[in-house]
């Protein structure tokens, strides 16, 4: 697997056949956007919408969006904050960290996870933050599983859903 930086056209468009994988991969998660909120209908979810999305993620000045590719196809994908806007908050966060549903259960989610983490350590950072939708077990449990500790309990920026906040020293071996 290898990850692969999602970059806009020019004209600050998703090029049509990256859209379109992307597009289907946010798709095949239907149950995480039906609790993340962050589509109007998550078994409708468009182009344009998905789109949007990612423009906007990447309008930030320290956003980058990860494509994960393993065998020339779209594995997963991984949003990273280098900074954070609070600026008491020190450590990058992992926005998101998404695998096409079809492959869950088969490693793919532990390897992007722990390529951001080495894309963050060589970048200098010793720790980074997530947050955890507080109704995602299963992703309370993967990322916990990982070495992830919960470290706050917080409103989310944005649609303001509750959520728990997790942090992992990037120093040291990796427990997974």
């Amino acid at each position: 697997m290898f990850l692969d930086p999602l970059r806009l056209s020019p004209d600050g468009d998703l090029p049509g056949p990256v859209l379109t994988e992307v597009t289907a991969l946010y798709v095949s998660n239907h149950a995480f956007h039906a609790l993340s909120g962050d589509f109007p209908d998550p078994y409708d979810i468009r182009p344009e919408q998905v789109g949007a999305e990612l423009a906007r993620e990447l309008s930030g000045p320290h956003t980058e969006v990860l494509l994960a590719r393993e065998a020339g196809l779209l594995v997963g994908l991984a949003v990273t904050l280098s900074e954070h806007p609070d600026p008491a908050d020190p450590d990058p966060w992992i926005g998101l960290l998404m695998v096409d549903a079809s492959l869950h259960g088969r490693g793919h989610g532990r390897r992007l996870a722990a390529l951001v983490e080495d894309r963050l350590r060589a970048a200098g950072h010793t720790a980074a933050r997530l947050a955890v939708l507080e109704d995602n077990a299963q992703g309370l449990a993967f990322w916990t599983a990982l070495g992830w500790t919960e470290i706050d309990r917080r409103r989310a920026h944005g649609l303001g859903r509750p959520c728990r906040v997790l942090r992992k020293p990037l120093t040291g071996p990796d427990p997974a």
